[in-house]
This record gives C-alpha cells, structure tokens and sequence, in this order.
C-alpha cells in the first residue's frame, strides 16, 4: 500500500497507462487497416457480384450456373466458391464437394478446405448466402483465410505486448519510485534533523544540476539564513541569561548575609529572597528549553518504562492534589516501553501533572491514561478545569504564553514549553484540546522497537 501511495510509482503507473493506450491505438489502426477494410472490401465484391447475378436471372439455371463456373476458374488473388441450388435442394453448380446446410440468408463463415478437398486446415471464407426470386439458393464466397491469419497473429501479439507492458511498467515503476525515493529522502531526513535541533543539517548535492540539485541549493541556502537568524537570537537570550545569572546569584548570598532583629523587615528580605530564588528558576528554565531545543542538552536514551514515571509523578503530587481536594486516577494499559532520556520524561510527565493539579479547582479530578497502539505510545492528562479559549489552543506551548483563566495562578508559562521541547526532542507528537470542561494534552512517542525513534548509539543520542 505504501508503494501505491508513492507518487513516483504513480507517476510511472501514467506513463505506463499512456504507453498502454498509444499502444492500444496503433494495433486498433493496424487492425482496421489490415483487417477491417479488407474485409469490408470483400463484402462489397461479393455483393456486387450477387446482386449482379440476382438481376441477370430470369429462371434458366443452367445459364446461371455457366456464368458461376466462369467465375470459379477468372484468376483472382483471393479463391471464390459458390453454390446453386434449386428450391428443393438439388445442387445445379459448385465448386464444393460438400457445403454448410443452410443457415438463413446473410454473412457466413465456413471452413472451406473442409467442403472443397475434405482438409482441415481451418482454411476460412467469407459467403453471402441469399434466396434468388424463385426459391433458388445462392451461395458465394471469397477467401480470407489470410485476414483470419493476420488477426490471430495480432491476437497473440497483443498478449505478449500486454505481459511485457506490465513488466516493463512494474521494473519502470520500481526503478523511478527508488531514484525520486532516494533523492526525496535525503530532503526529509535532513528536514527532521533540523526539526530535531540540528540547525546545521543541509541537503546533499550530486552535481547533477537537475531539479532536485536546484531544489537542494534553495533549501540550503534557506537553512543557512535560518540558522544564522537562530544562532544570532540564541546567543543574545543565552548571553542576557548567563550575566544576568551571576549578580542574580550574588545578590541572593548578599540577601542571605542580611539580618535584622524587626520582624517587619525580616519579613520583606524573606519575600525578596523568595523573588530571586524564582527569576532565578526562571532563567534555569529558560536556559534548559533553550539546550533541549537546540539539541546540546546532553541526553541518555534508554528503555523507559513509562507506566513507572507515571506512578511516580503520581506519588510526588498525590498529597498537594489531596490538600486540594483533587482526585488523581490513572488509566495504564498495554507495554508502555519507550525509547528515551529517564530524566527528561519524568519532568515531561511532572509537569503535564503539575499544570493540571495546579488548574483543577477543589472537588475537580485529574485522569492520566497511557496506552500502546500499534506502534507509539500514548500519554494523556486531562482535568476538569477551567480549560483554554478555542482560539488560544494553538499557542499553548509557546513561551511566556498563558491562557486568561491561569493569569492568577503561579507561573510564568514556561511548563508546557518544556514539555513541548521534551517531546521534539524524542521525534514524537503532543497536541491540546479542550475536554469540555478542562484541558485535555495528548503525547504520542514511538514504542520501543519502532524503527523511527531517535537514533542511539551506546544509550548516547548522537546529535
């Protein structure tokens, strides 16, 4: 199925259709030549011959049948028969030893070695077999047995042209199916090692100058004016964050130092370490999603087995769910077995859980299910919270961004970022929708054992 669906296949399936049909035109051109036309030419000779004798005949058979053996010995290209009988059936002239019974008045085919010399040899003529005015019966005839040849010799052809058609159209298919294949590839596999963070993934040149070679410059030279545009805004925020992070951390120590016997003031140095201690988790954040996106975070790709974190991610927030009056439930089933960094898939599940304890009101439930189809893994969370607008659903996942109804609620909308980074990272797929009432994220990560999952090398990925 997955060859029907190539276009290159399809595309050679066209050509092999129009070959098909030009072919189809030529043998019906060569037969309405060869065989139609002369065949009709032969129907109007004999005709013109009968309707010649039907006019002469005033009842004389015997002159009748002068004028038919005359005709039998005229030389001709093509062997004419005929037959005379009168009313009762007794034969005045033929050329036959024997002759078809009669079958009614019109066209016939008859074997005609068969009734001439008693041979079998499928020898085939054409006869006009008719009622003269007084009952009398007249039968003749021209050979065309070589017609009949010809049109049995194109019968055979057009069988072995249509076995060859196919085979050739199969091998032709195949072959342009693995050429445009081949060079498509190359375009997609370097397309997702961009996607993956490999901004220096550039499609290969064979010199050719062809299309494709055409194709690949453009799309290099978008990549490089990509990648320099990345690279400038990466090195800018990771700049801003890294000197922003040393005086940061210089005033939490000098902060820590500060002690003051008024409770008052003790009090606002707490809530102003507290500050700094979250823009300093902010950075954090901001730094880590910049490494996981760009493909420098240094992961370990093993089997994980994802109905563990789940359990565990369920345990770290069981109790602020139970303060809150939250029920959590899971719904695991299935081998739940991926291929992926330990770490980052716990904070991946963490944080989906966290965000939705955290937009669950009191009373409200949290559902986590997971399952394995035929060749990913699916994770979902869903609560009963308030939920996203329909037109904020598509930018949830971007940085900063959170949604009207979480505006009072902590954070700085940098969760479902990392989530969303997390799941690139590991080539899967996450998507939100609203559950009426909630918010309902789906995360779809190839099983263990599916040949598109990230590459490893030693549990190391290679990027």
């Amino acid at each position: 199925m997955r060859l029907l669906r190539s276009f290159s296949f399809r595309l050679a399936a066209s050509y092999a259709l129009i070959f098909s049909i030009s072919l189809a035109l030529v043998l019906g051109t060569y037969q309405l030549v060869s065989i139609t036309w002369p065949r009709n030419a032969v129907k109007a000779e004999l005709e013109r011959e009968s309707d010649a004798l039907a006019s002469a005949y005033r009842g004389d058979r015997h002159a009748l049948a002068r004028r038919l053996e005359a005709r039998a010995g005229a030389p001709s290209h093509r062997a004419g028969f005929h037959l005379l009988a009168d009313p009762g059936g007794t034969v005045v002239s033929t050329n036959l030893p024997s002759w078809p019974a009669y079958r009614g008045t019109g066209w016939h085919s008859i074997e005609a070695d068969i009734y001439r010399d008693g041979d079998e040899d499928d020898h085939e003529a054409l006869v006009l077999d008719r009622r003269l005015s007084d009952g009398s019966r007249l039968m003749l005839g021209r050979d065309v047995e070589d017609l009949d040849d010809v049109e049995e010799a194109i019968a055979s052809a057009v069988l072995y042209l249509i076995a060859a058609t196919l085979l050739l159209a199969t091998i032709g298919a195949l072959l342009m199916n693995w050429a445009i294949g081949r060079r498509l590839g190359a375009v997609t596999k370097t397309a997702r090692r961009v996607m993956a963070g490999d901004l220096a993934g550039r499609v290969p040149i064979n010199g050719s100058g062809d299309e494709f070679d055409r194709l690949a410059v453009t799309l290099n030279l978008m990549l490089e004016r990509v990648q320099a545009g990345v690279e400038a805004v990466r090195t800018a925020s990771d700049s801003v964050a890294h000197e922003l992070r040393t005086p940061l951390s210089r005033l939490q120590a000098s902060l820590g130092k500060l002690a003051s016997p008024d409770a008052e003031t003790s009090a606002n140095l707490l809530d102003v370490i507290d500050e700094a201690d979250r823009l300093q988790a902010l950075f954090d954040a901001v730094l880590r999603i910049s490494r996981i996106e760009s493909g420098r975070h240094d992961a370990e790709f093993v089997l994980v087995d994802l109905a563990e974190l789940i359990g565990d991610a369920v345990e770290l927030y069981g109790p602020a769910a139970e303060d809150n009056a939250i029920h959590v439930a899971q719904e695991l089933g299935g081998d739940l077995v991926v291929l992926g960094d330990r770490d980052l898939l716990f904070q991946m599940v963490a944080n989906l859980l966290d965000n939705a304890i955290k937009f669950t009101p009191a009373g409200g439930y949290v559902t986590v299910r997971a399952a394995r189809g035929e060749d990913k893994v699916r994770l979902q969370v869903a609560d009963t919270g308030p939920g996203v607008p329909d037109e904020a659903i598509s930018r949830l996942g971007n940085r900063f961004f959170r949604a009207p109804a979480s505006l009072e609620a902590p954070g700085v909308g940098l969760g479902l970022s990392l989530v969303r980074a997390i799941v690139r990272l590991h080539e899967g797929e996450i998507s939100f929708r609203t559950g009426g009432p909630g918010l309902v994220v789906d995360v779809r990560l190839s099983a263990a054992g599916d040949g598109t999952r990230p590459r490893a090398e030693s549990g190391r990925v290679q990027r």
